[in-house]
């Protein structure tokens, strides 16, 4: 029996699942929408939420949360990745470094007001391969 169990296994293993979630929730933030099956975006949006009110918090404790959430690694750059971003370009380097940053500066400052329920999921249509339904789950916009 399955009582009182809140995972949902997806058909994967525990490291599949846990590096799924950490792309699709960076895509999420970085994007502010993205599309996927809705079993997926409703497994999704618990970790969606959780993230939005550690950027609430706003400590460094919920930062370094957030980051191992999320799975992000912060490398040293090379010197010719340093001179493309001191000049501005962000697409030279991985921009998972970015994301921390949208979480905690522009999305902890849009829900700031909000008790819970940040995101939303729109149905739409079947996949032509294998008739799945998919959806876009996006954050809200205040």
């Amino acid at each position: 029996m399955r009582h009182r169990k809140q995972t949902c296994k997806l058909n994967r293993t525990t490291s599949h699942r846990r590096c799924m979630f950490a792309n699709m929730l960076k895509s999420l933030i970085a994007n502010g929408s993205i599309q996927t099956t809705v079993t997926k975006a409703k497994a999704l949006r618990r970790y969606a939420d959780q993230m939005i009110t550690l950027a609430k918090k706003n400590t460094l404790t919920a930062r370094r949360q957030a980051i191992g959430e999320l799975m992000i690694r912060f490398n040293t750059l090379t010197p010719k990745q340093q001179r493309a971003a001191k000049n501005g370009d962000t697409h030279s380097f991985n921009d998972d470094r970015l994301v921390i940053g949208i979480l905690f500066d522009d999305l902890r400052l849009r829900f700031e007001s909000r008790n819970g329920g940040y995101t939303r999921i729109i149905k739409q249509g079947h996949r032509v391969g294998d008739n799945a339904q998919m959806c876009v789950i996006e954050y809200l916009a205040a």
